[in-house]
């Protein structure tokens, strides 16, 4: 009997990084291939809550769970303590694991390992056990050239070992690539504690980079190759987006509010103002008032993901008083939203957004126009790319008191639902994108089925 190849695919435990991951992971399944997606047992628990009862597709992939070191009631949003758990404890149980399996059943063994570049030493682990290793950068181009590049930047003296820039200059990798300032770099952070965590992000996919056999990448070569030039041997197959019924949900770390579809159904077209922040974006309650203010002042019709942990101090989102009131007749409020399903929406007329990769990927793929507000890591190049490359976006300034105010946010939504411009780049930007998926010839559709027959023939 001839055994079928068994991919063991694995992310790093945050909604940014899970959701392409799984996403990936279904393709393949849906190409005949056996794939088993492990998560820690925190991740596992909230994506087998969030999944609806009765998902056909449930029986694509096979889902198990790996301690990640913490106790029951450690605080899992404590990142720096997570990541230093993870390192410390995740690959021993996953070497045991893989040599379980693997020791268990000639026709269920694992024939390569899918890894995150973020859990890198899965790479290692892969080829010491004498499997195929691929590594997945699930953000852009500019970030993974970035990465690539550190080596040069220290002996440049740009930045030093902690991750600290040095010279106050902007950070290039490329000409045709957009530079970075020393505020805005992905591992910057006025909390030093929080700049090392991000920048052994960066740090540790140099490290692994030797492991891989093939190396994928969240992104579209003809709106990224100036970037992904720079990466040896990187394969681009985004965009990443949900295939079937189980994608739109089991990448989710939360449920998701359909009823916000029906809402949608019943606004005009090119009307809706979309408001995400993603998974990690926190805000003070200064900043959602103006928030809040400012959508009411566009007088257009709002959908805002505002999520029970979005505020900075840990309590609950207190909108000003009477603000529901006076916008009922034109608001919907959600938790959690299936982001693909809204901006594919023909009610939509812009996404409010912090710049994730996935939100940019997800928002460019159906011709939303953007209005970026980014708030950590790689969203503030992702902004540049939106803004100042693709031009299918406009950025909010803050004031001289680090608000972005309502009139900031009033005024640059009437700008951008007028320009004509940005509404044109975002239709090109939109054909690029799903021209890259198709059959016959899309790059992204190429390169993912070059490497599906590859893992097919080990």
């Amino acid at each position: 009997m001839e055994r079928q190849p068994h991919a063991l695919v694995i992310p790093y435990p945050a909604q940014g990084h899970v959701a392409p991951l799984m996403k990936l992971a279904l393709q393949i399944a849906s190409h005949g291939v056996k794939v088993t997606f492990a998560n820690t047992e925190s991740t596992h628990a909230k994506i087998k809550a969030s999944l609806p009862e009765n998902v056909e597709e449930a029986h694509l992939i096979s889902f198990v769970s790996l301690p990640d070191g913490m106790e029951l009631d450690d605080d899992r949003a404590d990142w720096v303590k997570l990541n230093d758990s993870i390192h410390r404890t995740m690959p021993g149980y996953l070497e045991d694991f893989i040599l379980k399996v693997n020791g268990s059943n000639a026709n269920q063994k694992f024939t390569c390992v899918v890894a995150d570049t973020s859990v890198g030493w899965a790479l290692e682990l892969a080829k010491k056990a004498g499997l195929q290793a691929v590594a997945v950068w699930p953000g852009g181009g500019a970030c993974l050239a970035l990465a690539l590049h550190l080596p040069q930047l220290l002996e440049a003296g740009i930045i030093d070992t902690e991750g600290t820039v040095l010279k106050d200059e902007a950070i290039s990798v490329s000409k045709d690539v957009p530079a970075w300032t020393g505020t805005e770099i992905g591992w910057g952070f006025p909390d030093p504690v929080f700049q090392k965590l991000f920048f052994s992000f960066y740090t540790i996919f140099p490290q692994y980079y030797k492991f891989h056999d093939w190396f994928l990448c969240n992104s579209i070569y003809e709106l990224d190759s100036a970037a992904l030039q720079l990466v040896p041997n990187v394969l681009p197959i985004g965009p990443l987006l949900a295939s079937n019924h189980l994608a739109t949900f089991a990448g989710n770390l939360w449920p998701q509010d359909s009823t916000c579809l029906q809402w949608l159904d019943n606004q005009a077209s090119g009307s809706v103002i979309y408001v995400a922040f993603g998974s990690s974006t926190t805000v003070d309650s200064q900043q959602l008032h103006e928030l809040a203010f400012g959508l009411e002042l566009t007088g257009q019709p709002f959908l805002w993901v505002i999520r029970s942990d979005l505020m900075n101090d840990g309590s609950l989102a207190k909108l000003p008083e009477g603000f529901i009131n006076r916008v009922s007749n034109r608001a919907k409020f959600v938790e959690w939203a299936p982001q693909e399903k809204v901006l594919a929406h023909p009610s939509v007329a812009c996404f409010m957004s912090h710049c994730g990769w996935n939100s940019t990927m997800e928002g460019l793929t159906m011709g939303v126009p953007f209005l970026c507000w980014p708030y950590l890591a790689d969203q503030f190049c992702n902004r540049n790319y939106i803004c100042d490359v693709w031009r299918i976006g406009l950025g909010l300034r803050k004031d001289e008191h680090g608000v972005i105010t309502r009139n900031e946010i009033s005024s640059k939504i009437k700008t951008l639902l007028s320009s004509q411009d940005i509404k044109a780049n975002a239709v090109h930007v939109k054909e690029v994108a799903r021209k890259s998926l198709h059959e016959s010839g899309g790059s992204s559709c190429r390169n993912f089925n070059n490497f599906i027959q590859h893992i097919k023939s080990i």
